[in-house]
């Protein structure tokens, strides 16, 4: 930048406005140095952000985490009671019948997202959901190994914690994609497949966040550990009470045993998106940014 230079002048340039005139136009002069610069400037900093696409202005889209984990977590969970309420209130006899021919009166997930145009709905909430789902695995994963790199246990857990969360995603997408209706086989292992790595997933966060607690002086982070075993715990007995009144029903075919177990289905899923939700805490500090820059097309 440059600097304003003392102006000097006599008494008379002063009366006679000389010294004005000179004032003025070492005014301007300085003013178009300082357009100059900033227009290097500009040119400078948009040249390093759209790199070889030359100087046009990048559209950036920048996003809270927060507000990027509540869109991830609401797709299923808007679209799973979008497909209960239809099924109960549309076909409620198609989606609550059952081999024993006795009462029910709530559906089963895999019966509620079955049928037509519920399966529909299923379909393209989790499929809108998964990618961004599959970013956070990879974000998780990163954020362990700079935390864990030296250590071993928590080092290898790190790519456990990774390879569960994907056998987690892909599971969800089998059970979506293939319907009990369709081939019940290929289902009931999405269902599985997504199940178990869910609980080892959780399992293994848990561990990862006990170490992170136990070195950080941050209180988000004891809170974050906190809930993520409660909601473990609050897992686990769902999936033990679904078990036992799954059992209950297929053995002894009483009257709201399966609807129970529905209920208890439900529950698994819930505790689960909010033990997913937890991500908010854990990236609260960070965003989510998109950039986009004009590619030259060569023909």
């Amino acid at each position: 930048m440059t600097s304003l230079q003392p102006l000097r002048g006599t008494l008379g340039d002063v009366r006679g406005g000389r010294l004005t005139k000179v004032f003025i136009a070492t005014f301007h002069h300085l003013v178009e140095q300082e357009d100059q610069d900033s227009a290097q400037g500009q040119q400078a900093g948009s040249a390093m952000i759209s790199g070889p696409y030359g100087n046009e202005k990048p559209l950036v889209i920048r996003v809270s985490f927060m507000t990027c984990a509540l869109g991830i977590v609401s797709l299923p969970l808007m679209g799973l009671v979008a497909c209960v309420l239809i099924s109960s209130i549309f076909h409620f006899e198609d989606s609550t019948r059952t081999h024993c021919h006795v009462p029910n009166y709530l559906p089963s997930i895999s019966a509620a997202i079955s049928l037509s145009p519920e399966c529909h709905i299923w379909r393209f909430c989790v499929g809108l959901h998964s990618a961004p789902r599959l970013l956070v695995a990879f974000a998780y994963f990163k954020f362990y190994k700079v935390r864990f790199t030296p250590r071993l246990p928590e080092s290898a857990l790190a790519y456990l914690s990774l390879a569960f969360s994907v056998s987690e995603n892909l599971g969800l997408l089998l059970l979506t994609y293939v319907s009990s209706s369709e081939t019940y086989f290929v289902h009931k292992e999405g269902f599985v497949l997504f199940i178990l790595s869910s609980f080892v997933y959780m399992l293994i966060t848990c561990r990862l966040w006990k170490a992170i607690k136990r070195y950080s002086l941050n209180p988000e982070d004891a809170k974050s550990h906190h809930w993520k075993v409660r909601l473990l715990i609050l897992n686990l007995s769902f999936c033990a009470f679904a078990t036992f009144f799954y059992i209950k029903h297929n053995l002894y075919c009483e009257s709201g045993s399966y609807t129970l177990f529905a209920l208890f289905e439900y529950l698994i899923v819930f505790s689960n998106m909010a033990f997913h939700m937890t991500a908010a805490w854990d990236f609260r500090s960070h965003d989510v940014m998109v950039i986009s820059c004009s590619e030259p097309k060569d023909f």
